[in-house]
């Protein structure tokens, strides 16, 4: 039997036990929890008990798929058999020896702008001679796009610089190259484990039993690209290049003890987005740009909930589907420390932060972006949510056609 660490501190303790998909050393990849630095795998811990093969599948998509019911039944049966702080050897990995993989297979993804702050500042970044920051909608739905699916990664995979057209102020016409104003944006992702069917829309009250559990979310950003093609259609090539999530996906079970009211919203919401108690999650971000903290998110700041969120994409009759992403937008707060993207936190790079002694806007080729996340558990003990690395590589040899 190996010893599993439950001392307090590491944020990957009982109250959290989040899942992942992890390859040991010759292995194939497979389903499993972290208990502080051990990867536990419950392909050998729990078998097929709670469904054939759900817990030896490359992804988590299959045991999402089972449901809420289920969902709660494997926590309390996982609870029970890691307490006493022991499992079999053929079930316990060091952390610093397994590879960690996507953790499900990204079906749909949508990225919505939730938070009242950064939506502000970007609507006085970009319309500076408007009194109202926000646009005439902002406050009666919850806006979003659709992203690419295909370009979600787990945390450690390189980004390339994307390359694109893009046209600047003084620019006679567009310009193909790549991005010269590359940012990221602080979120949380939330992943649908139980879909919803054509033509069925998913009532606000029940969205918590669709949503399985959260990741952390950086929306890589060209800037100058997503300024020259979003209008009138939006955001596309400038984000669709890369999107890095955690490897852990922490259960919404893990996080009742971090539910928080959001922010009052007036005016009043339509009766399709309408809750009781319009929740949040006080969830505390904190970005790294090469190894040095220059932002630290609230979550618990954002406008709009994760229900209402599911709610207003499915109220059309969309469906949504086991491994769909809802990325929360940008998360930001009211103070300059609290802004989750650059082109905030520098004011459209006109106010350069400091990092390593130098001053700074934009990402350049060889950086390395971090973004980590916690949240209060139901005791005194945090749950981590791990982390979102990427290091931005230059772009190869491209042709605009």
């Amino acid at each position: 039997m190996s010893d599993l660490d439950l001392t307090a501190g590491s944020g990957f303790g009982l109250d959290n036990l989040p899942y992942g998909v992890f390859s040991p050393p010759g292995g194939a990849p497979r389903v499993g929890t972290r208990v502080g630095g051990t990867v536990v795998d419950l392909s050998v811990l729990l078998g097929d008990e709670f469904g054939e093969g759900v817990f030896a599948a490359d992804s988590l998509n299959p045991f999402m798929a089972t449901g809420h019911h289920r969902w709660v039944e494997v926590r309390g049966t996982l609870r029970d058999l890691l307490a006493g702080g022991e499992v079999p050897d053929s079930a316990a990995h060091p952390l610093e020896r397994v590879r960690m993989h996507l953790p499900f297979e990204v079906a749909d993804y949508v990225d919505f702008y939730a938070s009242e702050h950064h939506a502000s500042n970007l609507g006085r970044l970009f319309r500076p001679d408007n009194p109202e920051p926000l646009l005439p909608n902002w406050k009666h739905l919850p806006v979003g796009y659709h992203g690419r699916a295909g370009s979600v990664v787990v945390s450690g995979t390189d980004v390339v610089r994307p390359s694109g057209q893009r046209k600047g102020p003084d620019d006679p016409g567009p310009v193909f190259g790549p991005s010269v104003r590359l940012d990221i944006e602080a979120e949380l992702g939330f992943v649908v484990g139980s879909g919803s069917p054509l033509g069925t829309p998913v009532e606000v009250a029940a969205a918590e039993q669709h949503l399985f559990g959260a990741v952390v979310l950086n929306d890589w950003s060209a800037r100058d690209i997503q300024a020259w093609e979003y209008v009138p259609l939006g955001p596309h090539l400038g984000k669709s290049f890369a999107s890095t999530i955690s490897a852990w996906v922490v259960p919404m079970l893990a996080l009742g003890a971090a539910k928080v009211d959001l922010p009052r919203q007036d005016p009043p919401v339509l009766d399709y987005l309408h809750l009781a108690r319009p929740w949040g999650l006080d969830v505390d971000m904190a970005v790294e740009w090469n190894g040095q903290v220059v932002s630290r998110p609230p979550y618990r700041e954002m406008y709009w909930s994760p229900a209402q969120m599911l709610a207003h994409m499915t109220v059309n009759g969309a469906p949504c589907r086991t491994g769909d992403l809802l990325g929360s937008g940008t998360v930001s707060g009211p103070d300059r420390h609290q802004r989750g993207a650059f082109i905030e936190l520098t004011w459209g790079g006109k106010e350069p932060v400091m990092v390593a002694g130098e001053p700074r806007t934009f990402l350049l080729d060889g950086d390395t972006v971090t973004i980590s996340a916690s949240a209060p558990g139901p005791g005194t003990e945090r749950i981590s949510f791990g982390e979102a690395t990427g290091r931005v590589v230059a772009s190869g040899p491209r042709r605009a056609g």
